[in-house]
């Protein structure tokens, strides 16, 4: 493309238009990127961690990769400090709405060699369509109870979509449990399916790291 994009910037910055610089056609974008925001709630126990509206970050990390989201998003998601689990069981809870949507997340999550586990009314929507699943109880209905399990080091990987006013509570136990524990605590069904991706990427390929000159190189 001839001059970097820097100087390019800068020259356009003087008056110089993109034709006389030789910049005419797009830029090959040298790999896949992924930005994951980096949030406090280690620092703040008892905290439920669902997302809402006027959260804020304290901060942003990247991660690359030459070919692969899922390379990309573990490097972007352990930047943040946050584990991949590589094995285990997942524990999946999402509200009746979110069931189709799980339904590519738990199989991906089955390909990849983790044991599905769910409350009943989830565990029965996936085992109608095909999936094994052991059902967990949930916090109020008797013990061990899913609280209990994660507590026990037996569950590595939460996902867990607000499930309405009547299980509130049993959400926020669940989600806050999970970062008291620091195991993986996913809220949104694309997040869920990313971090399936990254595990996925992990176990495949392992991490990898590209020199600067590599990125830059065209």
């Amino acid at each position: 493309m001839g001059l970097p994009l820097v100087k390019i910037a800068v020259a356009a910055m003087a008056g110089r238009s993109l034709e006389e610089l030789g910049f005419t056609e797009e830029p090959r974008v040298p790999g896949v990127f992924v930005k994951a925001p980096v949030f406090p709630f280690r620092r703040f126990p008892g905290v439920d961690p669902v997302l809402g509206p006027e959260m804020k970050s304290t901060g942003e990390v990247m991660g690359e990769s030459a070919t692969s989201f899922g390379s990309a998003f573990a490097k972007a998601w352990m930047g943040a400090g946050h584990e991949l689990p590589l094995e285990g069981a997942a524990f999946l809870s999402v509200h009746d709405r979110d069931k189709p949507g799980l339904l590519p997340v738990a199989r991906r999550l089955s390909e990849i060699g983790f044991e599905l586990t769910a409350t009943a009314g989830t565990a029965e929507y996936l085992r109608h369509h095909g999936l094994e699943v052991r059902t967990i109880l949930k916090v109020h209905e008797a013990r061990p109870h899913v609280v209990d399990h994660l507590i026990n080091g037996e569950i590595a990987l939460v996902v867990n979509t607000p499930l309405g006013r009547e299980s509130h509570e049993d959400d926020g136990m669940i989600r806050r449990t999970a970062i008291k524990y620091d195991i993986p605590c996913i809220t949104t069904l694309s997040g869920a399916m990313a971090c399936a991706e990254g595990i996925a990427a992990l176990k495949k390929d392992g991490l990898s790291v590209r020199a600067l000159q590599e990125m830059t190189a065209d």
